[in-house]
């Protein structure tokens, strides 16, 4: 699909993304909220999506609903079954109520899922230790690969008969389809593995199978790594090459570009301030906690924050590619958001400036295009395990 954006457009303007017409081009990204007790829907959760919704942001994104109960990286995450449909369309018609549209990030955790808190075995592309689930996943034969397709299919449609206008693939950070895109975490041999053609296969199956089973019914989108961020992750060159598979299998509607794998580079895709020791404290397992003194120093390295962090990356996409993209990374003020349009990107995706001040949309929109007052010191991701993402600045 070609983008339809001139050097004038301005970022509060309507946007047609697939067959969903959006308000504006301002995306609540997904951030994940942990308020999703025996993995379902709260009215805190409710609350969360609906604050942004009634500030003025076009969609907000639900943030990372496993589509299997094995794809899970927390006991009580969400994910799809039966049991979880009124609390999402209790969701979706809260955000619906506000004008807004409502998005639902889909992704299986893959070697980041724990045993202990899944109960199940955990899976990857490969058996390659993980640090978060302290083991060696199975490495997925062909009757996993069906599974897996089968469960994002299936996950697709529930969330589309929830409500949701969006869905949003999760090719990014680390996770299952993350992991076959990276050779950290892929090291097979057979037709999904090897060379990035051969990586990009199962993730580039998994968004057809979604495609095919929603039709026109949503929006969909991936979530795509440009670069996982550190030495032998997948590069910036092979980002783009995959970006460019996408396009052309015409499975999606837009590519959110994001960057960084949560188990070896985690502020490449936060920046700011890294704050370690909290996040120890926190740590309830004392095996796990042990390994995070011993290791996480190493580990979260520190990445400064600076406005539009992503765009240097996302401009290699953007010259590559005709189809819709969505900037991500440090968008704060309406000045960045209008430099997002003028180099030819359709929507901005904003995670933390709209965690401290949901109304930012609506602000920028009576003329005060000012930064939001978000200073990334990401005690946001600190709350997360704590009760439930939330700034604690206000």
């Amino acid at each position: 699909m070609v983008s339809d954006v001139a050097s004038t457009v301005d970022p509060l303007s309507p946007y047609r993304l697939g067959p969903l017409h959006l308000r504006n081009r301002i995306v609540k990204a997904a951030t994940f909220e942990g308020m999703t007790r025996d993995g379902l829907v709260s009215d805190e959760l409710v609350e969360y999506h609906r604050r942004p919704a009634a500030g003025g942001a076009a969609m907000t994104t639900l943030a990372y609903c496993a589509v299997s109960s094995e794809g899970r990286t927390y006991r009580h995450q969400l994910w799809m079954r039966p049991e979880a449909m009124d609390g999402l369309r209790r969701l979706t018609d809260a955000v619906h109520a506000e004008g807004a549209a409502a998005a639902v990030q889909l992704g299986h955790a893959g070697w980041f899922a724990n045993p202990k808190a899944t109960r199940e075995p955990a899976i990857g592309p490969s058996r390659v230790f993980s640090p978060y689930g302290l083991g060696w996943p199975k490495a997925m034969d062909a009757a996993d690969l069906a599974c897996t397709r089968q469960a994002f299919a299936d996950a697709a449609v529930a969330a589309v008969d929830a409500g949701f206008d969006g869905l949003e693939l999760h090719l990014g950070h680390g996770y299952l389809l993350s992991q076959f895109l990276s050779p950290h975490t892929n090291r097979r041999r057979d037709a999904y593995g090897g060379t990035i053609e051969q990586r990009a296969r199962f993730p580039r199956e998994v968004c057809l199978a979604v495609r095919e089973a929603v039709g026109d019914r949503a929006a969909v989108w991936a979530k795509l790594n440009m670069d996982d961020g550190f030495r032998g992750g997948m590069t910036a060159r092979e980002g783009v090459e995959v970006a460019r598979m996408l396009e052309a299998d015409g499975s999606l509607d837009a590519l959110q570009l994001t960057g960084g794998f949560t188990a070896k580079s985690p502020m490449f895709l936060m920046r700011g301030d890294v704050p370690l020791k909290e996040l120890i404290e926190l740590e309830r397992d004392p095996v796990r906690r042990l390994g995070m003194r011993v290791v996480a120093p190493t580990l979260m390295k520190a990445w400064d924050f600076e406005e539009a962090f992503f765009l240097p990356l996302a401009r290699e996409v953007r010259s590559a590619v005709l189809m819709p993209l969505m900037l991500l990374g440090g968008v704060t003020q309406l000045a960045t958001a209008q430099r997002a349009m003028a180099e030819g990107f359709d929507l901005v995706g904003m995670a933390r400036a709209l965690l401290i001040e949901p109304d930012l949309p609506k602000r920028w929109a009576t003329g005060d295009g000012g930064p939001s007052p978000c200073t990334h010191c990401n005690q946001c991701v600190v709350e997360m395990d704590r009760d439930g993402t939330r700034c604690v600045l206000i």
